[in-house]
């Protein structure tokens, strides 16, 4: 009968913490950050309306002409149609 040597596991080494990052690479990251619009922080709710192509397209036409975006318009709509303080 052999007897099988068992062996201890191998010894981890302790991993350190991650150097501070400098000024300069906390900078340049900052620049691959996505900046949200002021206005966008307060939208939390999505709503989904199905509309033709058609539609789409006037909608967004309309947006164009008025150097916004369709989202934007269309929440001024909506805030006009469904004032929040409506009984």
């Amino acid at each position: 009968m052999t007897s099988r040597a068992t062996s201890a596991p191998p010894k981890r080494a302790p991993i350190g913490r991650r150097p501070a990052a400098d000024a300069a690479s906390v900078w340049v990251r900052r620049a691959d950050e996505p900046t949200a619009a002021p206005k966008a922080s307060i939208y939390t709710a999505r709503l989904t309306v199905d509309v033709t192509p058609a539609l789409r397209g006037r909608i967004k036409i309309e947006a164009f002409k008025r150097s916004t975006t369709a989202a934007e318009m269309l929440r001024e709509v909506l805030e006009r149609e469904y004032p929040e303080d409506a009984p």
